[in-house]
């Protein structure tokens, strides 16, 4: 699908799942090198930057929460970059790219800030909506760990763990998608100052600057996941140490009664219950070493 946006200079060009004949065709319209042509007929695993004559190739992989699912896919997305016009092609929907495209209609960006010189700065206002959404998806992580640090607190341990594992496979998702982003953005602005001259290296830095965000948060996030597993693994070991502790007590504590009651069922006629003297003996021995117990493990603090 073939969607186009067009802002009195500058244009964007948008394809969605496209299929040969669509992406045969913009390439015609655009003048674009076969070499980018081919690109975009085949998915790439990793990122890249290109340049040629009159455009810059750049793929890039942004990390998507699926909104059915909540889990993280990977998706490519291919950039390129002329003079006054903007292509990206993508497989699957990308949410931040159809936000942006509402935006883009409205002239949102470029009549907010007077920008329509070239289509670079087209590309910047969409990356940084891909970064924002990608530094939003870390922020929700961050908040559902901060609810697992509660639930441990508060006796849960076992959920904790569950949600401290299902925030690091996102956090482990996010860095993934992301981790060829700082060497590919320092080769894209090289190729930036080529294009779209000196004045836009700001531009790309500011770009840079948006990656480092979301590379901070992911460090932060793996921090916190680090210490939440150490300190949920300590909760859980006291507890299983104090459980154990309550259940040696019990054993140890009845361990008494059940002696004394196998002596005295011993067929002998030296122990005879038959005297209702004899029979309070034994139970009161059986109470005064239960009492005992109890009072020693208390003082232990095991009960």
């Amino acid at each position: 699908m073939i969607s186009r946006f067009t802002h009195r200079t500058v244009s964007w060009i948008d394809l969605e799942e496209p299929t040969r004949d669509e992406l045969s065709v913009i390439a015609d319209e655009n003048n674009l090198h076969p070499v980018v042509t081919n690109e975009l007929f085949q998915k790439s695993e990793r990122a890249k930057v290109d340049m040629y004559t009159n455009a810059i190739y750049l793929i890039l992989h942004f990390p998507i929460r699926n909104t059915k699912t909540g889990t993280i896919t990977e998706a490519e997305i291919d950039f390129v970059l002329l003079k006054e016009k903007l292509i990206t092609t993508h497989y699957e929907l990308i949410e931040p790219l159809k936000d942006f495209a509402k935006q883009f209609e409205v002239g949102q960006y470029l009549d907010k800030n007077r920008i329509e010189s070239h289509a670079g700065y087209l590309f910047f206002f969409a990356v940084r909506e891909l970064y924002i959404h990608t530094l939003s998806t870390i922020e929700a992580t961050e908040k559902r760990l901060r609810e697992a640090e509660k639930m441990m607190y508060s006796g849960r341990e076992a959920e904790a763990v569950a949600q401290i594992s299902l925030c690091n496979q996102t956090i482990s998702d996010i860095r993934h998608s992301v981790r060829y982003h700082k060497e590919t953005l320092a080769s894209l602005s090289a190729a930036c100052k080529q294009l779209y001259g000196e004045d836009f290296a700001y531009y790309v830095q500011a770009i840079e600057g948006e990656y480092l965000r979301v590379e901070k948060a992911i460090i932060e996030n793996r921090h916190m996941i680090k210490d939440l597993r150490k300190t949920n693994d300590s909760l859980l070991a006291a507890k299983n140490t104090k459980a154990l502790e309550r259940l040696t007590a019990i054993i140890v504590t009845l361990f008494p009664l059940g002696f004394l009651s196998w002596i005295f069922s011993m067929d002998s006629v030296y122990l005879q219950l038959n005297d209702p003297l004899m029979l309070g003996a034994v139970f009161a021995t059986m109470a005064i070493s239960v009492l005992l117990f109890v009072l020693y493990f208390r003082s232990k603090k095991w009960l």
